[in-house]
């Protein structure tokens, strides 16, 4: 059987900049009764989160179901819980279906609600760090390999299930998705949410976690930290000036874990921090209940 999800909620704020309105999360529950044939044991599948281009779904079904999104079978913890995510530019629909305990198996649709974005124009860059010569991109190669292995981690901690909160305090001077004009050239879209604030203001791990990378020095990040959630979802914070944490080290949420830079390509000292589920790229705001990173 096949079922076709609508969000019911208001799940996309009127556009990706500063000031618009926060999305409200959405929270679906069926009963297996409603997805199929009437059973025994009612089962419940719950989905929490933004059906909105950047968000992050986590949903919740009973222990021994099974899950399948995007080719490939998903991570689901004893407890039932999984994580579907869905990019910037991610289609109207999402399908991912459902095989039930008692071998019934269901396809399932979501709508995902569709956003604009902003057009962030960023002057006054070293031109090295817009035009990289071949040095400089044999680099670049190498730093995103790191990242790369540092976010194929499927671990099975549920870490992301006790919620994010900002991992610093300051002025919100850039957002998720915007595209960015560098020195007046196009360049690829922005993926994290900036956070101004003078140098060496403290970072804290939004939710607790392993770190699995930790770079003093890359090309276009500077010192570059990368904490994993559990099941792929990983935090990476850019441009810092002191990284005070070591890979495979287990942090809690609120530690203090390093200190905002100007490293890499900026034009001053902040904070980029990004959501990565694997490979797919999320809006960090969605994530945290404060409206605002508030200075104060």
């Amino acid at each position: 059987m096949s079922i076709w999800l609508k969000c019911v909620s208001r799940c996309a704020r009127p556009n990706g900049g500063r000031g618009a309105d926060r999305p409200r999360l959405v929270r679906l529950t069926l009963l297996a009764g409603f997805l199929g044939a009437m059973s025994a044991e009612a089962v419940a599948l719950e989905l929490r989160g933004s059906l909105v281009q950047g968000g992050l779904v986590m949903g919740q079904v009973a222990p021994g179901t099974r899950v399948w999104a995007g080719g490939r079978e998903l991570r689901v913890s004893p407890q039932g819980h999984f994580l579907i995510g869905f990019g910037r530019d991610a289609g109207p629909q999402y399908a991912f279906s459902v095989s039930h305990p008692d071998g019934r198996r269901e396809e399932l649709t979501l709508a995902i609600s569709p956003r604009e974005y902003e057009v962030q124009r960023i002057d006054g860059l070293p031109p090295r760090m817009v035009q990289p010569g071949p040095e400089d991109l044999e680099r670049i190669r190498a730093d995103a390999l790191h990242v790369r292995e540092a976010r194929r981690l499927d671990d099975a901690r549920t870490d992301f299930l006790d919620g994010f909160i900002w991992p610093a305090r300051g002025t919100l001077t850039g957002v998720y998705g915007s595209q960015r004009i560098l020195n007046g050239e196009p360049r690829r879209p922005h993926f994290g949410v900036d956070i101004s604030a003078p140098m060496g203001s403290p970072v804290v791990a939004p939710a607790a976690g392993v770190v699995t990378l930790a770079v003093p020095d890359m090309f276009f990040s500077g010192g570059t930290l990368i904490v994993d959630h559990g099941h792929g979802l990983s935090s990476a914070f850019l441009h810092l000036e002191r990284i005070l944490v070591r890979e495979g080290e287990r942090v809690r949420r609120g530690q203090h874990i390093a200190e905002i830079g100007a490293t890499g390509r900026v034009t001053g000292a902040h904070l980029d921090w990004r959501i990565n589920l694997f490979e797919t790229r999320l809006d960090p705001q969605l994530l945290v209940a404060e409206p605002r990173p508030d200075p104060n």
